[in-house]
């Protein structure tokens, strides 16, 4: 069994991503590993050699700027990469995206019981979002998502890259049959949304640009008069107490709490966010 992992960046430094400790993360699993970097001028491309791991291929692009709707120049720019990677299966990662070491074997195990069956299409994994902070998530955030694909062509990125589709179809994997998918039994460690708040506004700035080609919706377009971005869920956040991934250290150990919070349970807010929308967790 072969896996390669994959994925793109473009303004790493820029956006503070955790880039390296992303790919580090699963390059034990992979036997080679896709990095599409994108034409930029922070060092992105010189932060992505310092890893310096014979596994990591590097290619570049030019981002098309006129695929400025719906996020689709995010699938393109997975889908680079896709079509370089050799592996049996091919492992998703998103730049912000970390895999904690203890799920390793749980991950191997998996794709080796499901190789041999070609209706499993992708391995779903449980996600938790970090945002403010490395001690708090949103659980109104969506829950599993698939980062690891049947690498035989019939499987690519769609839409803004959270997801794949079954190219003769275009049917979305998690919308189709019930055998498409299996549970990896692993966990993807989201840190999107944990940044300084200036970095992270001019962030979801250069995202809502990628999302809108003319004028952003109301309800973002009042980002624009903000001079940081404001962690509005903040009091409501489940608090994490389990352990992060080891690679993440040296982040968790510089950074600090963004706010203070009560108990969410003896915060009436909470409960008429769960009145909105819903109990997740």
């Amino acid at each position: 069994m072969k896996v390669s992992g994959f994925t793109f960046c473009r303004n790493a430094v820029k956006y503070d991503y955790p880039v390296v400790e992303s790919i580090r993360s699963v390059l034990p699993l992979c036997d080679e590993f896709v990095v599409n970097v994108g034409r930029c001028e922070d060092g992105t491309l010189q932060l992505i050699q310092s890893i310096g791991d014979p596994k990591i291929k590097i290619v570049e692009s030019v981002w098309d700027e006129t695929l400025r709707k719906d996020g689709l120049i995010y699938s393109q720019q997975t889908n680079i990469a896709l079509a370089q990677c050799k592996g049996d299966w091919a492992f998703y990662i998103q730049a912000d995206e970390v895999v904690h070491e203890d799920d390793l074997p749980l991950l191997q195990q998996s794709m080796r019981r499901h190789l041999g069956n070609p209706a499993v299409k992708g391995l779903l994994f449980r996600y938790l979002h970090f945002v403010a902070d490395y001690w708090s998530t949103n659980p109104w955030f969506y829950h599993k998502a698939v980062r690891i694909i049947r690498n035989n062509g019939d499987v690519e990125s769609c839409g803004d890259a959270v997801g794949f589709h079954f190219k003769p179809t275009r049917q979305y994997l998690q919308s189709g049959p019930k055998e498409w998918l299996a549970h990896s039994g692993a966990r993807i460690f989201h840190y999107g949304w944990v940044k300084d708040p200036k970095t992270m506004l001019a962030k979801v700035k250069e995202q809502i640009g990628f999302h809108h080609d003319r004028t952003p919706p109301p309800e973002q377009a009042k980002l624009y008069r903000q001079e940081a971005f404001h962690y509005d869920d903040y009091a409501v956040l489940k608090e994490f107490r389990g352990g992060h991934p080891s690679v993440m250290r040296g982040r968790i150990a510089a950074a600090r709490r963004w706010g203070t919070r009560r108990n969410r349970w003896l915060n009436p807010q909470f409960y008429r966010e769960v009145l909105r929308r819903g109990f997740r967790g």
